[in-house]
């Protein structure tokens, strides 16, 4: 990744937003500061911004972190956002990812943690703007089809009956290791360790409430879903093969 990748840092605190602009700058990287939620939305809208990756601190005043990110994915900015939440708090960081952040890292952090995550981010970040009909890495899917509908992972859609629904990052990467575990039971534990890379003791209700935004997307009748369903006491199981779908139907957005 380039190295003179640009960084907006979204922190209300001076000192800890001259100490990241600081820290990023030795390593090569370039980086801006706004100082609270408003600023930074006015600072992404700007048509020559060439914002590469967001580190948005949630505690902000006026528009906190929550609604900035919900307001670049509304507007289709899918620039990779980094939050940074106070003790790394479960509800703080399931809700960022519900809103739309690409991951999150709690405060405070070590300086080697905050760099290889950016890294992260700004790598998949450049593989999403490749130039068409590039090589795709042989572990990358480009999509999954089932029953009508097709999962596009590069381009965070669900296309069915000729509509399209844009996913965030994190339903992407749910679905995506729901279909490569297809058939089997997975445990809450299980997604939230794997997908969500959070210890086992948070609370499981954001994870309810994902796959109950997901069956509004993938069945015709989310009340009594026919390919994503619950395994009491456990998890969930995907089951695209699923020989109670109907042949045809028109999806809730």
């Amino acid at each position: 990744m380039n190295a003179a990748a640009h960084v907006l840092i979204v922190e209300d605190e001076d000192h800890l937003a001259q100490g990241l602009k600081f820290n990023l700058e030795a390593e090569g990287y370039r980086a801006s500061i706004a100082r609270d939620g408003e600023t930074a939305l006015e600072i992404t809208s700007a048509p020559d911004a060439g914002i590469d990756v967001i580190l948005l601190d949630v505690m902000l005043p006026g528009c906190d972190g929550f609604s900035v990110v919900e307001q670049l994915r509304e507007r289709d900015d899918r620039t990779p956002v980094l939050m940074l939440t106070a003790r790394g708090r479960s509800e703080d960081v399931l809700r960022g990812f519900a809103a739309g952040a690409d991951d999150y890292l709690p405060k405070p952090f070590d300086l080697s943690i905050l760099l290889a995550r950016l890294h992260g981010l700004l790598r998949r970040w450049a593989w999403q703007k490749r130039e068409p009909g590039a090589a795709m890495p042989a572990e990358a899917e480009a999509s999954f089809t089932f029953a009508g509908r097709t999962i596009d992972y590069d381009n965070l859609e669900l296309r069915v009956n000729g509509r399209s629904i844009r996913l965030t990052v994190m339903e992407a990467d749910l679905l995506r290791y729901l279909v490569r575990h297809q058939g089997r039971s997975i445990s809450r534990k299980e997604l939230l360790e794997q997908v969500w890379r959070m210890r086992e003791d948070t609370d499981t209700r954001a994870i309810d409430n994902f796959i109950v935004r997901l069956r509004r997307y993938i069945e015709i009748d989310p009340a009594n879903p026919v390919f994503l369903r619950t395994v009491r006491g456990i998890g969930y199981r995907f089951d695209p093969q699923s020989k109670s779908a109907p042949a045809t139907e028109d999806l809730h957005p």
